[in-house]
């Protein structure tokens, strides 16, 4: 609104107050009359004298996103137009110049506002925050848009190494809640096998473990015997099981083990044939170790050489047949061993063994198994959770058996030619001047019994380690047929365990062989 009795102003005023005739002069020229020229230059210093800077605290612009700060719009390229972003302080209360250009803003038909007063000290410029860009733009934007600066090369993003995996913390298992129902019962696991270290009244005189080595000569080696032998195997319908170990009392003196275990298969299929040979040495004796391995080597080498003669012989029955042969097998390995007490300088009693063997066919349709042998030992039989001495009876020396022969009250008998013989009428004879020789030993006789094995059997064979205590302590006997009456046959290890079980005043060496039948 204009004051009472003003004529509004019109957009050709201020050029009319310029150029008006009877507008006063501005002055005269400093070096030229009153042209053009000049009066162009005095209007422009007139104009540039009333661009005053914006008093603090007057906002022209109450948009303030029409108007950025210029410390936030770096470029001022980015509004090329003077017109949208008109300068505050000429478009208020001044007319435009020819030069300017027409704005579309509503302020520009508004009637003209009363002089600015005094322009105070310009304000320090505003401090930039640490997140704004640094400007350069100034204070005060130009009336005209300078060019575009170019815009700086733009750095590579530098990869980064990922970090380091963390190791999720330990997982705390909640407490556990206590629930109404009561708990299921766990499974029934079976009873563990007892280790039971020995049996009966008390515990042995020695040592369980092994203590002392027996001596070594370094041109014998390969008569050194260990101190355990262990095998096994599985062949038609049954399992061997088989070990061999040194006595407490050689463990203890640092003795050799005097008895010897050989297994040996020979043939394939079904014609196989196994062999398990147990041989004992004479007590006391300093050659009994070496003894016992040649006897077991003897007869395993004559055995082999028979093996398919033997080997149809059991799966056909012939009892008779393997009696005889095997008779003849064992006389001569007996026979190698009186050889060779004679080649060392020994009494034949004194390089010998106790020798007892088991023949096994591998058909699963043959259960026929044949023992046979000479000396001590032991032959028994597990049926029925029940051991049973299968040992073969052998007639006392003593005992009168066979056919009557001639002797004293028989009647008198006469030659072919008529002749009667007549007795000794028990004249005595002097004594003879030779020294006679001590009669030999008697022949250890020989041990056969073939038998039909039934399914849940298990077979013994043993040495007189194990068979004296077997035979005479019901406890072991007892502990034995509890472990070895299961379906299943013991491991290696369980049968090395249930065969070293200990019984007090028994420390000789153990050997056994046992065969458990599906």
């Amino acid at each position: 609104m204009s004051q009472q009795g003003e004529r509004p102003a019109t957009e050709d005023d201020w050029w009319n107050r310029l150029y008006d005739e009877s507008a006063p002069d501005t002055g005269p020229a400093a070096t030229a009359g009153d042209t053009l020229d000049d009066r162009f230059d005095s209007a422009a210093d007139a104009v540039a004298a009333d661009d005053v800077p914006e008093p603090p605290g007057q906002n022209l612009n109450p948009d303030p996103g029409l108007n950025p700060d210029p410390g936030l719009n770096p470029d001022p390229g980015l509004n090329p137009d003077p017109g949208l972003n008109p300068d505050p302080g000429p478009d208020q209360g001044r007319p435009r110049a020819w030069w300017e250009t027409y704005s579309t803003d509503a302020s520009a038909s508004a009637p003209p506002a009363a002089p600015p007063p005094a322009a105070p000290p310009p304000a320090p410029p505003r401090q930039r925050a640490p997140w704004e860009p640094p400007s350069a733009a100034p204070e005060q934007p130009p009336a005209y848009p300078p060019p575009r600066p170019p815009e700086p090369p733009r750095a590579q993003p530098v990869p980064m190494e990922p970090p380091p995996p963390v190791e999720p913390p330990a997982q705390v298992p909640p407490p556990p809640q206590e629930s109404a129902d009561p708990p299921a019962d766990p499974p029934v696991q079976p009873p563990a096998r007892p280790q039971v270290a020995y049996v009966g009244d008390g515990p042995p005189t020695y040592g369980a473990e092994p203590t002392a080595l027996p001596p070594a000569h370094p041109q014998e080696l390969d008569e050194l015997v260990a101190d355990t032998v262990l095998d096994g195997a599985r062949y038609g319908t049954y399992t061997l099981r088989a070990a061999s170990i040194r006595g407490d009392s050689a463990r203890y003196r640092g003795e050799p083990r005097r008895d010897a275990l050989l297994t040996a298969r020979f043939g394939t299929g079904e014609a196989a044939l196994v062999l398990v040979a147990v041989a004992s040495g004479a007590r006391a004796a300093e050659g009994a170790h070496l003894a016992a391995a040649d006897a077991c080597r003897w007869i395993g080498g004559a055995v082999g050489r028979s093996h398919a003669r033997l080997s149809e012989d059991i799966r056909a029955g012939r009892r008779g047949d393997l009696k005889s042969g095997l008779h003849r097998l064992t006389d001569r390995t007996l026979g190698k061993l009186r050889a060779g007490a004679a080649e060392l300088g020994v009494q034949p009693e004194e390089y010998t063994a106790h020798l007892r063997c088991l023949l096994l066919s591998a058909d699963p349709a043959c259960r026929t198994r044949v023992f046979f042998g000479v000396g001590s030992g032991g032959l028994f039989r597990l049926r029925d959770g029940a051991w049973q001495d299968i040992e073969p009876l052998v007639p006392e020396p003593a005992a009168v058996t066979g056919a009557p022969v001639v002797g004293f009250g028989s009647p008198p008998a006469e030659t072919p030619e008529g002749d009667r013989l007549t007795m000794d009428l028990g004249i005595a004879t002097p004594p003879s001047p030779y020294i006679e020789a001590p009669p030999p030993p008697p022949a250890e006789p020989f041990r056969f019994r073939a038998s039909v094995a039934r399914p849940g059997d298990t077979l013994l064979l043993c040495s007189t380690g194990l068979a004296e205590p077997l035979r005479s302590e019901a406890a072991l006997a007892g502990e034995l047929a509890g472990r070895w009456a299961a379906d299943e046959p013991p491991g290696l290890a369980a049968f090395l365990a249930d065969t070293q079980l200990r019984v007090k005043g028994y420390a000789d060496d153990r050997t056994a062989v046992a065969i458990w039948e599906a």
